[in-house]
């Protein structure tokens, strides 16, 4: 993008090093009319805490703290201290996966050092900020401090990125397949495991409203319910295993801050939607509309009074990457025409652009945007 817009300020900087996802730089914001800003976007500033790498052809920055091993056939490596490979990055590959699953075998007899397995997630050895400096001294101070700082400076929206993630965490520590056998047989364990993340989020929401709750806009949290064939789970247990400890965390933070809950799900999870919006969700993000029942009309005529949907704007696995910038801008309309009536829509892709995407068709998709906003 930069090359071909001639930008020549800043640098490409992976702030997100597992989804190789690059920072999002000033310019792009102005230039595109970018609504948002992350809390993170004021952590790790400083030429000094970045270091160039490539990886895969690809020129850019990462933070200093990241160190992975450059193996011999190209592949990187995530390691722990004690030599366990925590994470994988085959050549040609543009996303690290995990490979180090504590629980993957089996459950420990009690749970008295699940944070010390923790400690060996690629995810948490892997954040992004502003949890890269969670830890310091007077790091909630210095959060507020930045926050109101960019309330004074910008009209955007802010946005914290929390997580809260009570059914896809626990994937983490036991492995997808394993936990998802675990819930369908009602293991006391998984169950047990459940709790215990959800008393982990809820420990810390407190922090986190009293600091920030009125002056962040939005708290994000994630949980992949859903994949290209419908929920991972059914509704009836989604509602037994884990729509409680949503609403608690949820009912926590509409009870404590001005914030709005913002609920992240891949796939097609349309039979869950009603249960997230009773558990307290504001928004859903990313929209998967090429998923099964995800038509973007019946979303819209069925659930857009009652949540702002965030997402769903352009088809990143076959348009967005696939097809010329004149199907795009098309593409893009079309979706418009729908998500935007009566407004509740905020757009955006359905979810990342990948580096299969031509520069082209990200501006043909930006112009879309522009031509139906100069429209109303």
């Amino acid at each position: 993008m930069k090359k071909l817009l001639g930008i020549k300020e800043g640098n490409v900087r992976i702030i997100d090093v597992i989804q190789e996802l690059a920072r999002i730089e000033p310019w792009f914001i102005k230039r595109f009319g970018i609504d948002t800003l992350d809390i993170g976007s004021v952590y790790l500033n400083k030429d000094e805490e970045w270091y160039d790498l490539n990886v895969n052809g690809i020129e850019a920055q990462f933070p200093g703290w990241f160190q992975p091993r450059h193996n011999p056939d190209d592949s990187y490596d995530i390691l722990h201290e004690d030599g366990t490979i925590l994470g994988a990055m085959t050549k040609g590959a543009v996303v690290f996966d995990q490979t180090y699953i504590p629980f993957y075998d089996r459950y420990p007899d009690n749970f008295t050092e699940i944070l010390k397995a923790a400690g060996k997630l690629m995810w948490v050895r892997c954040p992004i900020p502003p949890h890269t400096n969670a830890g310091e001294k007077g790091y909630w101070r210095k959060l507020r401090e930045n926050a109101l700082q960019l309330r004074k400076d910008t009209n955007k929206a802010i946005v914290y990125s929390f997580g809260g993630s009570i059914f896809q965490g626990p994937h983490a520590f036991r492995g997808m397949d394993k936990f998802l056998m675990d819930v369908v047989r009602g293991s006391s364990k998984a169950k047990e495991l459940i709790k215990l993340m959800t008393d982990f989020y809820l420990a810390n929401l407190p922090a986190i409203c009293k600091r920030l709750g009125d002056v962040i806009d939005i708290i994000t949290f994630f949980d992949d319910l859903g994949e290209n064939k419908g929920p991972m789970v059914n509704p009836k247990l989604y509602r037994k295993y884990f729509k409680p400890f949503h609403e608690e965390m949820f009912n926590y933070v509409k009870k404590h801050s001005s914030m709005k809950i913002f609920f992240h799900s891949c796939g097609g999870i349309y039979s869950l939607i009603p249960d997230l919006i009773e558990s307290g969700i504001d928004i859903l993000n990313p929209v998967q509309i090429n998923a099964k029942d995800m038509d973007p009309k019946r979303l819209k005529e069925e659930f857009g009074d009652d949540i702002t949907f965030w997402g769903g704007g352009a088809d990143t696995r076959f348009i967005l990457n696939l097809k010329s910038p004149e199907e795009v801008k098309k593409h893009v309309m079309e979706l418009l025409e729908i998500f935007a009536q009566g407004g509740g829509y905020i757009w955006n892709t359905v979810h990342n652009i990948l580096a299969d995407v031509p520069p082209q068709n990200i501006l043909a998709m930006f112009e879309a945007i522009e031509i139906f906003n100069s429209k109303k």
